[in-house]
């Protein structure tokens, strides 16, 4: 059963993505939500965390929360699958598989995933959606351990990580992410239904297990309108690193 923070949650994230609190508004006192959902205050705090940590809201000591996007952030405080993200976010992920073959590995393939030069990788060319729309392409290449497992998985398969740790254990624990933008081609504009060369959000990534062997690494391009990214710093504890573009 959703906890009732959870569910206060999704109700003011649809609330936003709908308009009644647009960017720069300011979301109704704690004491008014509480009264209006039939909860404790500390229950409510609960679910505006959770849009503070998604980048949706923000706020300063004192003052009430200011809607600061109007869509879903995806933060790297947690490592999670497009569908686990998703599915905390109160929508509905889907996949479809376009493509899918084994090819000989390059040099960029057995450089990420520790492998030899040659070694057969299944390489999987993935549309993601969120509630029907289509908003991530995504090409992975899976290391050669693993792809075994993930060929025989449906076309359909939502989530591809929890179905591999369902049926062999396997748990994604570390990922490292490069954030750019590239121009969209002929192939990933008419797949995300936007105009040729019009700008995407692409993370290149590598996935590794708890003992740091890696498990894929995939080259993922999101419409921005749809996706953003976030990161959260602060003096004592900085995770995000500046490098130089290449």
């Amino acid at each position: 059963m959703t906890a009732r923070h959870e569910q206060i949650a999704t109700e003011l994230r649809r609330a936003i993505r709908r308009g009644e609190y647009p960017v720069g508004a300011r979301l109704p006192a704690e004491t008014e939500l509480a009264a209006r959902h039939g909860v404790s205050r500390g229950t409510v705090r609960q679910a505006v965390a959770a849009l503070t940590a998604e980048g949706l809201i923000g706020s300063r000591q004192g003052a009430r929360r200011v809607v600061l996007a109007g869509h879903r952030s995806q933060s790297f405080a947690e490592l999670r699958s497009f569908a686990q993200w998703a599915q905390a976010m109160g929508r509905e992920a889907t996949g479809r598989v376009l493509a899918q073959e084994y090819r000989p590995a390059t040099p960029e393939d057995a450089a990420r995933l520790h492998l030899a030069e040659h070694t057969p990788l299944l390489h999987v060319l993935r549309v993601r959606g969120l509630d029907g729309e289509p908003v991530l392409v995504e090409r992975t290449v899976y290391a050669d351990w693993i792809s075994p497992a993930v060929e025989p998985l449906d076309p359909d398969c939502a989530s591809v990580t929890q179905r591999l740790h369902e049926e062999t254990g396997l748990v994604f624990a570390h990922g490292e992410h490069v954030i750019d933008a590239v121009a969209a081609g002929a192939r990933d504009a008419a797949l995300l239904a936007v105009r040729r060369t019009s700008p995407l959000l692409r993370v290149r990534r590598v996935t590794t297990t708890h003992d740091g062997r890696p498990v894929e690494w995939s080259d993922d391009r999101y419409r921005p309108d749809a996706v953003s990214f976030t990161v959260h710093n602060a003096i004592g504890h900085n995770p995000l690193v500046r490098t130089t573009a290449g």
